[in-house]
């Protein structure tokens, strides 16, 4: 190898290590998100950094990097000298989350009623289906979670990108405020309301979808139950060591 060669090798070398650490950042993000959603880790708990770093192997500045990635979108709080902890929502804080959800959700529904076929329909069912199962299994967490992924599939179909990235992120904080309010073994509203979405949705009845999404999503707002209570600190080994 020449000597002018090496220097082009060595960038190489560290744009490799780099788009690997980014990837390993990335797998960690996302186990902590779905978590998250998927209520492993309770509303309120701490997520200490050096245990976070123990259970996945990197240093705390990596930990700590992508706890400043979920406050950004407010799965996670950072106090100081307390550190990060699940958030935890407040009543207020539901209601203004599940408004956001009205505005937007309810609007996009003609957007999505114009672009729905076939193919779109059957993933949507199919995901209906798969929460069905979830919650009659007894996976709450597992339900809400497909619950919030068909919200987002549905804004995705509208065709806005950015109004899709939204909805998702208020989905994730609308699975906070489930963990938190819910009741256990339903998801606030009936089994078939996804259902019935998607057959408005697939006459290309928008206007009809909308109103249906208005109603949907009034229902899980009115099915909470806001009284706050406590939990225990997670096992983050048991959660993440597998």
């Amino acid at each position: 190898m020449s000597d002018a060669q090496a220097p082009i090798k060595r960038r190489a070398s560290v744009n490799n290590n780099s788009k690997e650490g980014d990837e390993r950042h990335e797998v960690i993000y996302r186990a902590i998100s779905d978590a998250i959603v998927e209520q492993r880790l309770k509303p309120g708990a701490r997520l200490r950094e050096d245990a976070l770093s123990d259970v996945f192997g990197i240093s705390r500045t990596g930990i700590r990097k992508i706890l400043q990635r979920l406050a950004l979108e407010q799965l996670v709080t950072l106090t100081p000298r307390r550190g990060a902890s699940v958030t935890r929502p407040t009543a207020d804080e539901a209601k203004d989350v599940f408004d956001a959800r009205q505005l937007i959700e309810c609007g996009l529904m003609p957007d999505v009623a114009r672009r729905m076929g076939e193919k779109e329909a059957s993933e949507l069912r199919d995901m209906a289906r798969q929460e069905r199962q979830a919650l009659r299994s007894g996976q709450q967490s597992v339900a809400i979670r497909l619950s919030a992924d068909f919200h987002v599939r549905l804004a995705q179909l509208s065709g806005n990108a950015t109004l899709a990235e939204f909805v998702e992120r208020l989905c994730s904080r609308s699975s906070l405020i489930l963990a938190v309010y819910g009741h256990r073994g339903h998801l606030g509203c009936e089994s078939h309301d996804h259902d019935d979405l998607i057959g408005h949705l697939e006459s290309g009845n928008g206007e009809r979808a909308k109103a249906f999404m208005s109603r949907h999503l009034k229902a899980i707002e009115a099915s909470l139950s806001m009284v706050e209570k406590q939990d225990s600190a997670p096992d983050l080994q048991q959660i993440f060591g597998g």
